[in-house]
């Protein structure tokens, strides 16, 4: 089933998804930590620091701080590239594997529970100046749920 969500529904989604995180015995990930995460275990092998900061547009000592963290908590691992000795491979672990799907298990159920989309309420003082603004305020984001 398809649900239409605007963006103040969106964003109590994602609120939603993040209280119940932090809540629970779940580690505590930045956002660059969860992006790197979910580019590990949602795009192709194989991974190392290199095309990990390309693809995600950030530095490589970023990489490595948010991977000594992941690797830290095991849910990903560095090991050596024995076809390139001087490579480092990122690679997932079970544990990584179970994180996520608990956690897109997690966003399923918090989804399912949405109430319906309801119109934005505008405030006093921040009428959209421009009519791109007022079309933007009625872009919907289309989500499947099962």
């Amino acid at each position: 089933m398809a649900q239409n969500l605007n963006t103040d529904t969106a964003l109590h989604l994602w609120q939603s998804v993040l209280v119940n995180t932090v809540r629970d015995d779940r580690p505590d990930l930045s956002m660059r930590q969860m992006a790197l995460l979910l580019t590990v275990y949602t795009t192709p092998t194989p991974h190392t620091v290199r095309g990990l900061a390309k693809t995600l547009n950030i530095s490589k000592p970023a990489v490595t701080r948010a991977l000594d963290r992941l690797c830290g908590i095991d849910l990903a691992r560095r090991k050596r590239d024995d076809a390139d000795r001087r490579n480092v491979l990122i690679q997932r672990t079970v544990k990584g594997s179970v994180y996520l799907t608990e956690l897109g298990e997690l966003i399923m159920s918090k989804a399912r529970s949405l109430p319906a989309p309801q119109p934005a309420i505008q405030m006093p003082g921040l009428e959209p100046e421009t009519e791109a603004e007022t079309q933007s305020e009625d872009r919907v984001l289309e989500v499947s749920t099962p």
